[in-house]
């Protein structure tokens, strides 16, 4: 269990220097306002994780310790959107259509809505 917390910690780490670098893109390039550097992040994140779910999936080399290294700490640390997508990807495929859209609506009008009233809250400070 120790092993498994050290492996998500040093994951995470290294997840969040790199999300860190990516998303410094957002001081220099901007595309119709959208903060590119946290987009590549957002869509690598995704695409990483979906990529080790196959390869989890197809190897014995994927062990329960790498698996908690890369999914759970890297991925995690690098952004929680790809733990989102993979959650929706396993969802997806167990059949769960109808539970895919609901997750991704309620996850995006609760998180906007509580993004949004966590900032109106600090007008009452």
């Amino acid at each position: 269990m120790f092993r498994n917390i050290l492996l998500i910690g040093l994951g995470g780490f290294i997840g969040s220097i790199a999300r860190f670098f990516l998303s410094k893109l957002n001081n220099h390039i901007w595309f119709f306002s959208i903060p590119v550097g946290t987009l590549l992040v957002n869509v690598l994140g995704s695409f990483l994780i979906g990529f080790l779910t196959g390869i989890a999936e197809k190897s014995p080399l994927m062990t329960v310790e790498l698996r908690m290294l890369l999914m759970v700490g890297l991925c995690g640390g690098f952004t929680t959107f790809s733990t989102f997508s993979g959650e929706n990807l396993m969802l997806m495929r167990n059949g769960q259509i109808m539970t895919v859209f609901l997750y991704s609506g309620l996850s995006i009008i609760f998180g906007f809505t509580a993004v949004y009233l966590g900032y109106i809250s600090t007008k009452l400070l």
